[in-house]
């Protein structure tokens, strides 16, 4: 089996990482995997059962998704951004969510910044707290020594900037 890169586009709400996962794949022809948390939940009033089932499943999508990828897997986010969010609105973080950050592991992480404008969707929430929750996402990968590659700008200098990163990485 032909080794898959694995991209993790990762940042806070409302920063394009759903919109630039879906154009991407389309660009080089593979799939991407979507936040499951918005297939299984309506609102942020969820329970801890709820959070480690939204974990369980995002690995298990991830894992599905490898096995027809296209050379890379564009994943819209990751285990860590479960664990904030669980921090964030349950007050604790349920230790196999750790256990399932393990089981993947990407190649690059795209950090998405905050610099475009918030657009509300009804789960949306965190807009009075854009700045900090950056520097949460920030901090997260910090403690785990990940160099992420930062997205910036409007939405072509953010596209042109990821693909530069990507067609680097498909040449390694």
């Amino acid at each position: 089996m032909k080794e898959i890169k694995l991209i993790c586009f990762y940042g806070p709400e409302s920063t394009g990482k759903s919109t630039m996962a879906k154009r991407l794949a389309e660009f080089y022809k593979t799939g991407f995997v979507p936040e499951v948390a918005r297939e299984m939940i309506t609102s942020n009033d969820f329970t801890m059962d709820d959070i480690i089932r939204i974990g369980q499943a995002q690995n298990q999508r991830i894992k599905e998704k490898l096995k027809t990828a296209n050379q890379i897997l564009f994943c819209d986010t990751d285990l860590i951004t479960t664990q904030i969010y669980s921090r964030q609105y349950l007050n604790e973080v349920p230790k196999i969510l750790f256990d399932l950050e393990e089981q993947i592991h990407y190649d690059k992480y795209f950090l998405f910044d905050i610099d475009v404008p918030w657009v509300a969707d009804g789960l949306r929430d965190l807009n009075d707290q854009r700045e900090s929750m950056m520097k949460i996402f920030e901090g997260e990968l910090a403690k785990r020594n990940i160099q992420p590659v930062r997205v910036k700008g409007n939405w072509d200098e953010r596209e042109t900037s990821i693909k530069k990163e990507v067609d680097l990485l498909l040449l390694k």
